[in-house]
């Protein structure tokens, strides 16, 4: 399975300039592809390379720098036609939609180039990197990164890592590619349902409250409001200096609460079972106050999160339909929207099963997943010598 390891650069003064300006350099000259690719209909990459190659080679970049500014553009157009298909963007007659079309993709100056290795070396001993730029080779340029991200990098490093540049500073994101252990044949299912005021309830009685996450939310939004009607330099550049500081702790609480639940399935030899909640954003119609909470809530970010390190220890995960998982009863089955009397509290109208919402949820969601596995897994029938 594939694995991102980041690793942030500790360059000199003039090395980070060289690594500045090779950005800037490479994102224009991936402006000026994507409008010729924009111009001719988006060809393919061989013939858009036709187009645009010697001109690149003109410019001053090397070759295989050339090569991966026209690679990047053309993956850039394949990834806005996928998110056209699915929907992403709205409908044809969408705003949304008509000004991603009408005109050709733009790259931010700081944005990701990446490198292969005739255009990056790792010294894992010296935790330095050799790297091209449009001033020549920049050798012994530290980095610096936990040391079991080093042994990740020495171990199983492969492929591609792409050089950016976030608030001043340079990260080289690498890709490895590390075995995948075979997923066991669990002897049941957590269920785990994912929530806004529980953030994840899981079978198991495990719960993770949403509560301070939600206020961290609701204080970060109320600065960015001040500072933002402020409108001063000083407040600018605090709401520079804060920028994805909300992300980042929301992120750290999601990588705490998957690691929980993956721990808890792979000690009891459990697989884990999650909601499908796909377009859940554009099927739910919320009041106007409550559509900030909906769109901050980081489910895809946690079930992500979840079967990644899942696929890493082993542990086979389900998605399920979360169709009447809140309206039913785990006890004895009965489904009836009364039987949700608030947010926390469920109250089968049928057995008189009294329970939080959420644990009702999660058992059966941990249920409806041993009919998916049941339905999905192989056949064991031996084959026929």
């Amino acid at each position: 399975m594939k694995i991102v390891t980041q690793v942030k650069l500790m360059p000199k003064a003039d090395q980070a300039a060289a690594l500045r300006s090779t950005l800037r350099t490479v994102n224009e000259a991936a402006n000026w592809v994507s409008g010729v690719a924009f111009e001719r209909g988006v060809p393919r990459e061989y013939e858009l390379r036709k187009h645009t190659y010697a001109e690149l080679k003109a410019q001053g970049l090397g070759a295989q720098a050339a090569q991966h500014v026209i690679k990047k553009t053309r993956d850039a157009y394949t990834t806005l036609k996928a998110n056209i298909k699915a929907g992403n963007l709205g409908k044809p007659a969408s705003k949304r939609r008509r000004k991603a079309e009408s005109k050709p993709i733009v790259f931010r100056p700081e944005a990701a180039q990446p490198y292969d290795d005739r255009c990056l070396s790792w010294q894992y001993d010296q935790q330095t990197v050799s790297i091209w730029t449009t001033a020549g080779r920049l050798r012994g340029v530290r980095f610096a990164c936990s040391p079991d991200a080093l042994r990740m990098l020495r171990e199983h490093r492969k492929g591609e890592s792409d050089l950016i540049e976030r608030d001043g500073a340079f990260y080289l994101i690498a890709v490895c590619d590390t075995p995948e252990p075979e997923a066991y044949e669990p002897a049941g299912f957590v269920g785990v349902d994912l929530g806004i005021v529980n953030i994840a309830t899981a079978s198991t009685g495990y719960r993770a409250a949403g509560r301070g996450l939600n206020r961290h939310r609701k204080r970060q939004l109320d600065l960015r409001k001040k500072l933002q009607a402020k409108g001063t330099k000083s407040a600018k550049r605090l709401l520079k200096k804060r920028s994805r500081k909300e992300a980042r702790h929301t992120a750290n609480v999601n990588h705490i609460i998957s690691k929980t639940i993956v721990t808890t399935a792979e000690r009891t030899g459990s697989g884990i079972a999650l909601e499908d909640l796909t377009g859940i954003r554009s099927r739910v119609r919320l009041r106007k106050d409550q559509r900030t909470s909906l769109h901050s809530w980081s489910f895809h970010q946690l079930g992500q999160y979840i079967q990644y390190k899942a696929k890493r220890a082993g542990v086979p995960v389900v998605y399920v339909d979360p169709a009447y998982t809140s309206q039913q009863c785990s006890e004895c089955g009965h489904i009836d929207r009364k039987n949700r009397v608030d947010q926390a509290t469920f109250a089968c109208r049928s057995c008189g099963a009294l329970m939080h919402s959420d644990d009702n949820a999660s058992h059966n969601i941990g249920r409806k997943a041993k009919t998916v596995w049941t339905a999905g897994r192989e056949s064991r029938v031996p084959a026929i010598p």
